[in-house]
This record gives C-alpha cells, structure tokens and sequence, in this order.
C-alpha cells in the first residue's frame, strides 16, 4: 500500500513518474501549479502513450488563490463531417458512447478518419499558460522533447495497455491506421517493460508548438502536413477546422454534500453525472452501498439523455432541487434500470498540482479509447484522438453528430471544497467510471473521513449497465452478499482497469497532502 505525501511547498500527481518529475522541476524553477500542470501533461504524451497524446483533448478546473476557473479545450468536429456518413459507418454499440441508454441502435466508428474532431490540447496548453502562467511557454515542453528524442523506458501499466492496442492495431482495414505501426509498433510489437522507446517525430512536433505558442499546429507547419495527410489518406479536416479551433472558459457547476461542494466542467462533459448522484444522496438521511449505485444510475441516465454541446442544446437544470427530488423517490430498496427523467428545459491521464502560493489545478486530458483513432501524422509521430465516437446517430437526441459540434465526453476533472473553502483537486480517470470514481471518492473522504491517499485506494465498484455491478477482488464479502439481496448482478473482476486510475491532493495546514493511484504507475511527487 502506497503511503499519503505530504508537501510544504508544492506537489505534482499523476499516473506516470517521469511526468510527475517534469512537473516537480518546474514547481522547483519558481513555476506557477498551472505551468507544473502542463509540462506535466506534455510529458504524458510522451511516456504514458495510448492514454493521451499530442492530438487529443483537455479540460481544466484552476484555483487561482481567489476564484475557481474552467477550461474547455476540447475539439470540434470537422465542417465536412455527415451524420450520413457516421451512420453508414456505423456498427452496434459495444460500450457506453455519448448516447447512453437514450442512443441510437448503432454508434458511430471508433477507429479510422471518421470519430476524429479537431485536437485541443495544444490550444488549451497555451490558454492555460497565458492566463496563469509565470515560465516561458517553451520551457514546459523541455523534458517531453528530451524523452521523444533521446528515449524513456516503458513502466509496467503503460506497457500492459500498449500491447493491447497493438491487438487492436492488428483487426484494423482501414489504410489510414496503416502509418501507427510506424510510429508505436516498430517491430511488430509494443515495446516491453523497460525496454527504451524513442519518438524522434514527435519531439519535432513538440518543440513547434512549444516555440509558437502553439500556433505551428493549428495554423503553421504541423497543420499543413496534417491537412495534406488528410487529404491523401481520406480524412475531413481541413486547414479552416483548425484554424478556427478556440477554447472556452466556462464556470464550473456544483454541487453540495455534506457541508462539501463540488465542481465539475459543465457539458459537453459527464461531470453533472457525479454531481446529480452526489446531490441525491445529500438528500437522504443515512445511505449505504445500493443506494449510492443506485443515485449513480440515475445520474447516468440524465447525463446520457440531455449532456451535449452547449453551443447546440442548452442542458435542462438537472440539480434542480424540485426535480432532485422527484428522482430521489425512485430509488427503493431493489435494484433498477431507471430512464431518463424529463426535467423542465431552458484510455485518459489525470493531473492535479499545486503550488506554494495556494494555486491548485485539476486537469485531464485524452484520445479517448486507446491510441485513439489509430491516425497517425507519421513525420511528427503523434496520434489522433477519437472523439467523434462519442456523438449520438440518433436525429432526435441532443448529442447528435454535426459539424462544428463539440460530442459528449467523458474526461472529467474534478475540485472539492470543505465549508466554502477550496479543499483540492481530484479525478479518476477512465470513461464510464470517472462519474463514479469521483462518488467514491468524495463519500470515502466526506463520510469516512478517509485521507487522499487511503480514499483513492480503497476497493471499488464498477456499475455498467441495467442491473450489472463488478467489483475489485478485496471488496467486502458481506457488502456483495447485501447487493445481490437486492437484485443487483455483482460480479468480481479480474481486470482492475475497469477500476480508473485517480489522484488527489488537499490542502493542509502545514502545505499538501496527497495520494496517486495504487493501479498504475505514478506518484505524487513533492518538494
């Protein structure tokens, strides 16, 4: 069991070492958390592969010491997309997509030019740097340049899930995945633990856009190879989709529990989710185990029904507290499969960092599922996120494909406060978990009084669909047996990636307190 790191100054935690040690250099070089936080996930392009990369998405949550911030960086898709198109591609759903219980009976593609929208990290690197950063820009690219050029060694859990998305790789026609193997796959295989893997071209790419503030990506070099790739291999993105690509920065939503309010970034990401099952449980006066699956259903099922775009569809209120309640009266003591409600209508890697200054950020960012699209941008070696997986092919949903649309998405970050002041940031990352990671999270450490460390490694639960529970082997046999009492189909997991991967650091007193997640390779690194 990983021990809790307490910090006088400063801490940096994620899910690899290598980029918390980027991180941690920085804070030390007199670095704001905001520039520790995005060396940090420049880095983790680099050595958690599969999981992110240059071509993926990013949200944030910053405390700048007065006020909570929130940051969109997430793509659009291209102008030239088509529900048409997407739906004549399409195939049964194999997991839980944009669309939920509420979907279409097929989702879109998931690999291939067709799922990928414009990246957003880069920009939201930059918008987070202008805003709230002290270093030079360039500086918070040097360790993610150094380890594409001169090499990393592989850790246990990266190499794992990279040799899994080879698998993948191999069941892939489509031409444009041809160029991955290339890049992440030389040899015909992941590389090994330990084993010293390069990525010359994308220490290329990195340095442009460190050195033009990112605009080498969405306006110079990299996006014309990516626009002329583009147009040789079968993809829809053009020089216009990321020249007009921007951010937003959003006020967070909330919600309270216990004497605690939490934030999430408010759609087209599943934050209220969390936040809905948080508020229902608020709401009663004592709740165990089935009920807190059960809340968690209910705010699956709204997000899946109403979570889209803002820009298209403005979300109906689903905290308000009268309609709070007439959700809160379904749930009983059996297990459910709840719909939606009608209210009235008006693989990821996480971080967080904090400095000495108080400022904390809570930020993640992804590809999606791993590797993504499996497009590669070959002479810059770095991948495409796909996220347009994530839209809806159903006409009449809120989450529907369009071009120029944001699609639903599933990295969420999240920030906790304790009696109106700013306590920390936290996360868990891994798609239809991360709502209910940050559940577990918040009630170990509100009701349970549990300290970071011991909250994030506290056995989970997994809720999947109708009446489907998975737990971790350590969860307790008597709560199983409770579940299954009341209907609830509990089996236990063998594959803890299911479980997600979090980290957390609260305020103290004395400076920070934090813990990373005890199912993947990181750490909190502290100063």
């Amino acid at each position: 069991m990983r021990q809790a790191v307490y910090a006088p100054q400063g801490v940096v935690a994620t899910s690899q070492p290598l980029a918390a040690q980027a991180g941690l250099a920085v804070l030390r070089e007199g670095g704001s958390a905001v520039d520790a936080a995005v060396a940090t996930a420049v880095t983790l392009t680099q050595v958690q592969p599969g999981s992110n990369d240059i071509g993926g998405d990013l949200f944030a949550l910053v405390w700048d010491g007065r006020e909570l911030h929130g940051l969109n960086a997430s793509g659009r898709a291209p102008a030239a997309l088509s529900l048409a198109a997407l739906t004549a591609a399409a195939k049964p759903p194999s997991g839980a997509l944009g669309g939920g219980q509420a979907q279409a009976s097929l989702a879109p593609p998931a690999r291939g030019w067709l799922p990928v929208t414009v990246p957003g990290a880069p920009a939201g690197w930059q918008d987070l740097h202008a805003r709230f950063g002290r270093l030079p820009f360039e500086r918070l690219f040097a360790d993610a340049v150094h380890y594409a050029e001169q090499g990393w060694t592989v850790s246990p859990t990266v190499a794992r899930r990279w040799a899994e998305s080879v698998e993948v790789h191999r069941g892939l026609a489509q031409p444009e995945c041809r160029d991955w193997a290339d890049v992440y796959a030389p040899g015909g295989r992941a590389p090994q633990v330990g084993e010293l893997f390069r990525n010359p071209g994308a220490g290329r790419a990195l340095q442009l856009i460190g050195g033009s503030h990112a605009d080498a990506f969405y306006r110079g070099e990299i996006a014309q190879a990516l626009v002329a790739y583009a147009a040789q291999t079968g993809g829809l993105l053009t020089a216009a989709d990321l020249a007009e690509h921007t951010s937003t920065w959003v006020e967070p939503v909330r919600a309270d529990y216990r004497g605690h309010t939490v934030y999430e970034i408010p759609p087209n990401g599943q934050g209220v989710a969390a936040l809905q099952a948080l508020a229902l449980l608020d709401g009663l006066p004592g709740h165990g185990l089935h009920e807190q699956i059960e809340a968690m259903k209910l705010g699956f099922a709204d997000a899946h029904a109403y979570v889209a775009d803002p820009a298209a569809y403005p979300m109906p209120d689903l905290l308000d507290r009268a309609y709070l309640a007439r959700r809160r009266a379904l749930i009983g003591d059996r297990a459910g499969d709840p719909p939606p409600g009608d209210p009235m209508r008006g693989g990821t890697v996480y971080l967080a960092a904090a400095d000495a200054d108080g400022m904390m950020v809570s930020l993640i960012q992804s590809t999606y599922q791993g590797f993504g699209s499996f497009v590669v941008l070959p002479e810059y070696g770095f991948g495409l996120q796909n996220r347009g997986a994530g839209f809806s092919l159903d006409p009449a949903h809120p989450n529907v494909a369009a071009p120029g649309k944001r699609p639903f998405h599933t990295i969420i970050p999240g920030f906790l406060f304790r009696d109106g002041d700013p306590l920390g940031p936290f996360g868990v990352m891994g798609g239809h978990m991360q709502p209910q990671g940050h559940l577990q999270l918040v009630l170990a450490t509100v009701d349970d009084a549990l300290g970071p460390q011991e909250a994030l490694t506290r056995p989970r639960w997994y809720w999947h669909t109708a009446r489907q529970v998975e737990v971790e082997p350590e969860f307790d046999p008597l709560l199983i047996e409770e579940l299954r009492a009341r209907g609830h189909e509990v089996t236990v997991a063998t594959d803890r990636s299911t479980f997600g991967m979090g980290q957390a650091i609260w305020r103290i007193p004395g400076g920070y307190v934090a813990g990373s997640e005890p199912r993947a390779d990181g750490q909190a690194a502290a100063y």
